[in-house]
């Protein structure tokens, strides 16, 4: 089973290592992610996992990891889309649980991910809108405010 320590070196190869139904599950979650992307973020692999990022070319760090916006990870118990976004947010994140309990769907959820064990249990509309919801300039903004507030 694929955790976040996979050597994989790109989406394909990661999502090749998983079992039929994570990897059509996560396959199906990718696509919706990169359906949705705004423009200038970057797919690859980050942590060990599917990661879409702000390019270093656009937003340069010091230890030359990308800043991460989205990842999609294979865990040992469970699947998770991270939706960074919210960790760097002002705003809390109370939109986005609404809408997903409003779904019917069981709400397991971290500070910036969402945990599910089939495709069945994730609405996967309401991750195309968290997808969409934030271009790169505001994400970028986002997270300056958040570096400067501490």
């Amino acid at each position: 089973m694929v955790a976040m320590t996979s050597g994989a070196k790109s989406a394909e190869e990661y999502l090749a290592e998983l079992p039929d139904d994570r990897r059509g599950a996560l396959t199906k979650v990718r696509e919706v992610i990169l359906a949705n992307l705004p423009e200038g973020f970057h797919e690859g692999i980050l942590y060990g996992l599917i990661g879409y990022y702000v390019p270093l070319e656009i937003y340069p760090v010091k230890n030359g990891v990308p800043l991460s916006y989205i990842g999609l990870a294979s865990q040992k118990h469970y699947m998770a889309v991270y939706l960074m976004q919210n960790c760097y947010q002002d705003n809390d994140d109370d939109w986005f649980r609404k809408a997903y309990l409003a779904t019917g769907k069981k709400l397991d959820m971290g500070k910036g991910c969402v945990r599910f064990k089939k495709l069945e249990d994730l609405p996967l509309d309401l991750i195309a809108q968290a997808v969409r919801n934030t271009t790169m300039a505001d994400f970028v903004a986002e997270v300056e405010r958040g570096k400067r507030a501490k």
